[in-house]
């Protein structure tokens, strides 16, 4: 059975909802920024699964940072980038939402790695796990050790870091 296809007028709102407050550090993006913020997401969406397909992840999110274009933006961590991190992970949160297929936590943690890196924002992609009563995987991000998509809760073991 093939995925409906998402509603236009939905991912419209959630695009307008979600990258407007996804600032250039202070201030409101205009229709046009919110449009490319919406490509560039779905770019990444795209370049993440293609990258997953063909390599393990450790190579795969080696690719997605090294293909970044934009050269450093941020020099260390401040409260402005981590701000404007997660203002970027609540965007990729809404929109990857509104697609069919598989857009949970590591596709939305591979497309915010992409994201980052492009503003040369440095970030981490954690993969934990939870044994028992059943054995549940998670991944997330984080920038400077705060995480930047939500975590899961302390049962959840660090695996990896990427």
């Amino acid at each position: 059975m093939a995925a409906p296809s998402p509603d236009p007028r939905g991912v419209a709102a959630c695009l307008s909802h979600a990258a407007a407050e996804t600032t250039n550090i202070g201030g409101r993006l205009s229709h046009a920024e919110r449009l490319r913020l919406a490509v560039e997401i779905l770019s990444a969406y795209a370049r993440a699964r293609r990258a997953l397909r063909r390599a393990p992840i450790g190579d795969a999110v080696a690719d997605l940072r090294s293909r970044s274009q934009s050269a450093p933006r941020f020099a260390g961590s401040t409260p402005a980038t981590l701000d404007e991190a997660r203002r970027l992970g609540r965007a990729v949160t809404r929109l990857l939402a509104l697609l069919p297929g598989d857009t949970r936590c590591l596709a939305r943690s591979l497309v915010l790695t992409r994201l980052l890196a492009r503003r040369g924002i440095p970030a981490k992609l954690v993969i934990g796990a939870r044994a028992g009563p059943e054995f549940l995987a998670h991944a997330w991000v984080e920038h400077a050790g705060d995480p930047v998509l939500v975590p899961g809760d302390e049962s959840f073991g660090r695996l990896v870091e990427l």
